[in-house]
């Protein structure tokens, strides 16, 4: 700061933020006036941020939550195909072993009409 002395003897610092005088004052009550302002505004605006943080981070914790139950669900399919496979094909060659004439018998009609449907 720039100190000067007055004819007065007296030491006054450069500018008008001397609080000893009433422009001092207001200004002084001015810059106290912002800083609680400032400080207002900075703490609801963390306020806020913090608020959509908790609300971000709860929407990214479902949506793991729900890709890690499809993912799991989805890594099951392929054992059940298989478990299904088995069993028709299982269903199917005892049900050949019991009547194997009718399985042909019914092979060749059912082979004869998709012939028949093919030509039209």
């Amino acid at each position: 700061m720039d100190r000067t002395t007055a004819i007065g003897g007296s030491t006054a610092y450069g500018g008008n933020s001397n609080p000893a005088s009433p422009a001092g004052a207001k200004v002084e009550g001015a810059v106290q006036s912002a800083h609680k302002t400032v400080d207002a505004v900075a703490d609801k605006a963390t306020e806020q941020v913090g608020r959509m943080s908790d609300s971000v981070h709860r929407a990214v914790n479902s949506a793991t939550d729900a890709a890690t139950a499809a993912t799991e669900w989805a890594t099951t399919l392929p054992d059940q195909a298989k478990q299904i496979q088995a069993k028709v094909t299982d269903a199917a060659c005892a049900s050949i072993r019991a009547r194997p004439l009718t399985t042909v018998a019914g092979a060749l009609v059912v082979g004869y009409l998709i012939g028949r449907l093919a030509r039209l």
